[in-house]
């Protein structure tokens, strides 16, 4: 194999239109536009536009919001948690935080607004865990294992 022999695969690549260049072409004259019109025009993105018909986009019914406020959170169970004790990828005796959390594998690690930490599962071990958010049953769970759930507090000012 030598540079002066490389080449594209078969198909790989395809030949340009060459419009306009007489009838014998079979794209001459109209160029394969058709006759006139403001899509035969240079310069023209018509999408959506439906001749001056009620476009499809608003004759569908409109559901539901986007929250511009909402967060998104990682969300992490007590069962995992435990797990992770069991395995011995999660420390009991130190503080469980985010970079705990993805060091053991338990996160993905994206940015979003934190973790919140659900009751699913069940958790014996005595563990303080930091977290953004947490539901009640978790937090009644963590504690009836003898350990804590600190959340970040409120930041004053805000609404209530």
């Amino acid at each position: 194999m030598r540079l002066n022999e490389l080449k594209d695969n078969e198909g790989a690549t395809h030949a340009r239109k060459r419009v306009g260049r007489g009838t014998g072409s079979g794209l001459g004259k109209t160029s394969g536009k058709g006759h006139k019109g403001q899509k035969a025009r240079s310069g023209v993105a018509v999408n959506g536009f439906e001749g001056g018909q009620m476009p499809l986009f608003r004759r569908l019914p409109k559901r539901g919001f986007n929250n511009i406020f909402s967060k998104q959170f990682d969300e992490v169970n007590v069962g995992r948690i435990q797990k992770a004790v069991d395995v011995g990828r999660l420390d009991a005796g130190k503080p469980v935080d985010a970079a705990a959390l993805k060091a053991a594998g338990l996160t993905s690690g994206k940015a979003r607004d934190g973790i919140r930490l659900l009751a699913q599962g069940e958790i014996k071990s005595k563990i303080d865990i930091h977290v953004a958010g947490a539901s009640k049953a978790a937090v009644a769970a963590v504690e009836k294992a003898g350990g804590s759930v600190v959340l970040p507090t409120p930041k004053a000012g805000a609404a209530s």
